[in-house]
């Protein structure tokens, strides 16, 4: 098995409903992303899979929130818009655009800042 990663970001304001502190007030993040991609066999080149692949979906998953006041976006109307909800959204907006019988999407960590963050493996398989 091979886990095929990237690391990206994107910048975005945000505020959380009804949390009592700071972080109630509108505000911004230049969050960081990595998106890993697991694969079980590799191509005819030795590759799991290209990163040009990842890349590319990657990018048009997170033009639809960079540079956005994330919590005016449909997708972050009845759900904050915190770091996980973030993640969950990548995920799900990824997980058509690579899967492939070689390799799937396995996890999207998102980070705040260089010392906090979380990595999201997708709905549970219980």
């Amino acid at each position: 098995m091979f886990d095929i990663f990237i690391d990206t970001h994107f910048a975005g304001g945000h505020h959380l409903r009804d949390y009592p502190g700071d972080c109630e007030t509108p505000h911004g993040h230049n969050w960081k992303v990595q998106v890993t991609v697991r694969a079980t066999e590799l191509d005819h080149l030795g590759m799991g899979v290209d990163f040009t692949v990842v890349k590319k979906a990657v990018k048009e998953t997170l033009k639809k929130i960079d540079h956005k006041n994330l919590n005016e976006l449909p997708m972050f109307q009845k759900v904050n818009p915190s770091s996980e909800n973030i993640a969950i959204f990548i995920y799900d907006d990824l997980k058509d655009a690579l899967n492939h019988e070689r390799y799937s999407l396995y996890s999207v960590t998102v980070r705040e800042t260089d010392f906090q963050g979380l990595t999201y493996y997708g709905p549970s398989k219980s």
